[in-house]
């Protein structure tokens, strides 16, 4: 699979057929050659233009007019018209209806909270999304209702309230789909506490600005928080404890895998008036958990899940991922029929995305994605069940090169949204990050501007650039005063 652009859009032709070949190498010709399909994508004089070639043939094209003449849009328009001409062509070729036509954006919701701030009915949002993005009826009912839960939320933001996230950047082992800040445990088992210290270190550095504010909600995420043994996990949630005020609403620790769960860490975790956690299956199929490097079995899982009940945690979210080596719809329904009878307070289902610092990525060669079908199917079982369990969806968000172009979306029980996830999301409230590949938010209400502190991801580099680290969060905060 090949294609040629003849414009500075690139990112927007190549976006749009990866839809449609998703996991095939794309490459950049400047001939159109014998064999291979070509798709040749031309913008002049406000008409763009995609040419597809199959030995040296055209044998399909497609062209769209640029009318849009407002200036402070023009550009996002002819990027818009872009992807649709290509679209139109490569669907001549491969009849897909992509579920989210021609919409890669990561935040689908935070947009249509934006037109309904601006004076847009329901209906006419629908009416863009639908005619001017080829989304489909249901991704828009999803994302209105997803938007209007998201926006009763983000309501009662203010400017006197912020969210905290630490991050964790150690794993056991390293999945083949993941490309978080994470690092092997084996490898820096000598340096985690040097993490910690580096870590309370930013903490007492900004603990004045938090303290400040009303803090909504704490999250913890990683990498595996819980992969940290348990004299070393106690220390890092009493430096919380003894340094930000309680949280108003929640707080959230990740305790995604199995295999790094004790009981001494969940009473650890009830002890500092954690509000929430998440254990993270991503399948029940023990052949997949092996597949993709989870140290874990479906058992383990359960025992994890059942000790944290006894324990007293009651609010607990499970994350699973689709389109996961070799599983088909037949996996999905025992993956989610197992969740249903554990009834967790909330599930995160994941498509999977083919991320570039993925091992999964570096290794395509050898994986074979499930179908446009297949992967239809299986958000259709995670969807029912759900439904079973009284869940419905509250939040969601979108990645680039995802299977199928479908979305990620959390579902929860009646008033258990976590609120981190729809802050992060819809970006309307200040977000402190701490540790090492951790980015933190500025939001100034009164001009809707954000602005980032982004900490560098390499641990070895966090640890000898701490003092940076702090300092561009402080040249911030200096700028507001």
């Amino acid at each position: 699979m090949y294609y040629i652009v003849e414009h500075k859009y690139l990112d927007e032709v190549l976006s749009v057929i990866q839809l449609f070949y998703f996991g095939e190498k794309i490459k950049q010709v400047e001939e159109i050659l014998d064999n291979d399909i070509v798709i040749k994508s031309i913008l002049k004089d406000e008409i763009t233009t995609c040419i597809i070639y199959k030995d040296k043939k055209e044998i399909i094209s497609k062209s769209n007019n640029i009318t849009n003449k407002d200036i402070n849009s023009f550009s996002n328009e002819i990027a818009r018209i872009i992807k649709l001409t290509v679209y139109e062509a490569i669907q001549q070729l491969r009849p897909l209806n992509m579920p989210w036509g021609i919409l890669t954006g990561v935040r689908p919701t935070k947009k249509i909270n934006e037109m309904l701030e601006e004076g847009f009915s329901e209906n006419s949002i629908k009416n863009i999304l639908k005619e001017k993005y080829l989304v489909s009826d249901e991704k828009i009912n999803l994302a209105i209702d997803i938007a209007k839960i998201e926006k009763n939320i983000l309501k009662n933001n203010n400017k006197n309230k912020i969210s905290i996230y630490l991050g964790i950047p150690f794993c056991p082992t390293r999945c083949v789909y993941c490309s978080f800040t994470s690092f092997n445990l084996s490898q820096y088992t000598k340096k985690v506490d040097l993490y910690l210290d580096c870590l309370e270190k930013e903490i007492l550095a900004m603990k004045d600005y938090v303290n400040s504010f009303d803090i909504e909600s704490i999250y913890i995420g990683g990498g595996t928080p819980t992969s940290l043994n348990e004299s070393q996990f106690y220390r890092f949630l009493k430096i919380l404890n003894d340094n930000f005020k309680k949280p108003l609403v929640e707080y959230t620790i990740e305790a995604g895998r199995a295999d790094t769960i004790t009981r001494e860490k969940l009473k650890t975790m009830k002890d500092f008036n954690a509000t929430r956690i998440s254990i993270n299956p991503q399948t029940m199929n023990d052949k997949t958990l092996k597949l993709i490097g989870r140290n874990h079995l479906e058992e383990e899982f359960l025992q994890a899940f059942y000790m944290a009940r006894e324990e007293g945690h009651n609010n607990i979210n499970t994350d699973i991922i689709l389109g996961l080596t070799d599983e088909t719809s037949k996996e999905v329904l025992y993956t989610m029929d197992k969740i249903y009878k554990l009834n967790p307070e909330s599930l995160t289902v994941h498509t999977l995305a083919l991320k570039r610092a993925s091992r999964l990525n570096e290794n395509i060669d050898t994986f074979s994605p499930s179908s446009f079908y297949e992967m239809e199917k299986m958000i259709n079982i995670t969807k029912d069940y759900a439904k079973k369990m009284n869940m419905y969806p509250y939040y969601m968000y979108r990645q680039k090169n995802m299977i199928g172009n479908f979305e990620n979306v959390g579902y929860c029980k009646d008033n258990l949204e976590c609120f981190y996830n729809i802050q992060i999301m819809e970006e309307k409230q200040t977000i402190i990050s701490f540790g090492a590949g951790a980015t933190s938010k500025f939001y100034f209400e009164d001009k809707n501007l954000i602005k980032r502190a982004f900490n560098v991801k390499s641990v070895d580099d966090y640890i000898s650039r701490i003092d940076e680290m702090i300092q561009r969060k402080k040249e911030i905060i200096q700028e507001d005063i």
